[in-house]
C-alpha cells in the first residue's frame, strides 16, 4: 500500500494542465499542496497557477522558488540539499509534465545519483496529446524537442532526421515556426503535418494537412503561442524486386554453408520478407529434369 504523499526527502515531478485547468489531477493537487518546497520555471506563472487552486504560498503553503535553465548550476546543490534535510520537493514546467526540454531532466539524474527517491506524477504532456490526436502513425514516435535556432544547424539536424521512418513530434516557438516549416519542406519535401498550438483550450488549433498548406496557413496568419509539430516520417524503402536466378543463387550460397533446404528457405524468408514455401518451391524446381 502505497505511504502518505508527499513523503519526507522525496523528489515529486509533477505533471501541471498544458491549458485546460481541468486536467490537473487530484492527486497532483494533494502533493502540491503538502510539499515543503515547489520548484518551477517562471514563479509568477506557478504563482497564479497555486492561486487559482486556492494554494496561495503567502498563507502557509508551499514556498516557491525559481528553477529554471540560467539558475539550475545553483539550484540543483540546494535542492538536494532540501532533499537532505528531508524537505518533500515538487518540480512542476509552466505546462506539462516537468523533465522534458527542461532543467528537470538535470535535477532528477542528480537526485538518482545521490540515492535519493524520485516519484513521478503523471498529468497532462503536449507530446503525446498532439500524437494521438493528429492522425498520424502513434504506434512507433520519436521525439526530438527544440530543433537548433540557427538556420544552418537546423537544417543539418533536419537533414540528419530524413531516413527517420517513425513520426516525429517537435516542439518550436511562434517566432521561428515559419522558418521551420520552410526548412522542412525544403530538406523534406511535402510530408503530412499536424502543426498544434493551444491544446486542450477552447480554441484549441491542429494546422495541416501537409507541409506546404501548414505554411501558407502561417505565412498568411502570424504564429502565436508555443507549438507542438507532429511530422510524418519517412516512406519506408520500396523492396527491390528479385529475380528466381537470383534467389536460386543465394539460396544455392546457404546450401554450401552447409544448411537443409528447409533452413535455406526458412533463413532467405526471413531475409527477404518472402514466403518460406515460395522459396523451397524454388529449390524443388532447381531439382527437377529440364
Amino acid at each position: 500500500m502505497q505511504g502518505a504523499e508527499p513523503a519526507a526527502g522525496v523528489l515529486y515531478l509533477v505533471g501541471t494542465p498544458i491549458g485546460n485547468r481541468g486536467d490537473l489531477s487530484p492527486r497532483a493537487r494533494h502533493v502540491l499542496a503538502g510539499a515543503d518546497r515547489i520548484a518551477c520555471e517562471d514563479t509568477r506563472h506557478s504563482g497564479l497557477l497555486l492561486h487559482q487552486l486556492g494554494l496561495r504560498a503567502a498563507e502557509g503553503g508551499p514556498r516557491l522558488v525559481s528553477f529554471h535553465e540560467h539558475n539550475q548550476a545553483s539550484r540543483i546543490p540546494e535542492l538536494l540539499a532540501a532533499l537532505e534535510a528531508g524537505e518533500a520537493i515538487a518540480v512542476i514546467s509552466d505546462a506539462g509534465l516537468p523533465g522534458i526540454s527542461d532543467p528537470g531532466e538535470a535535477l532528477v539524474a542528480a537526485a538518482r545519483a545521490q540515492g535519493r527517491t524520485v516519484i513521478c506524477v503523471p498529468g497532462p504532456c503536449a507530446v503525446t496529446t498532439a500524437l494521438v490526436s493528429s492522425g498520424l502513425p502513434a504506434g512507433r514516435f520519436c521525439f526530438e524537442g527544440f530543433l537548433p535556432p540557427k538556420p544552418n544547424q537546423r537544417r543539418s539536424r533536419i537533414r540528419a532526421l530524413a531516413a527517420e521512418e517513425r513520426t516525429l513530434v517537435l516542439f518550436e516557438a511562434p517566432h521561428r515556426l515559419v522558418a521551420l516549416l520552410e526548412d522542412l519542406l525544403a530538406e523534406l519535401g511535402d510530408r503530412p503535418v499536424a502543426v498544434t498550438r493551444e491544446l486542450t483550450k477552447r480554441h484549441e488549433q491542429q494546422v495541416g494537412p501537409c507541409l506546404s498548406a501548414a505554411l501558407a496557413h502561417f505565412q498568411a496568419q502570424p504564429p502565436q503561442g508555443e507549438f507542438t509539430v507532429v511530422l510524418g516520417g519517412a516512406p519506408a524503402p520500396p523492396v527491390a524486386e528479385r529475380s528466381d536466378a537470383e534467389l536460386r543463387q543465394q539460396l544455392d550460397a546457404l546450401l554450401e554453408q552447409g544448411l537443409s533446404r528447409n533452413e535455406a528457405a526458412r533463413q532467405l524468408a526471413q531475409q527477404t520478407g518472402l514466403a518460406k514455401r515460395e522459396l523451397y518451391a524454388l529449390l524443388h524446381h532447381q531439382e527437377e529434369p529440364s
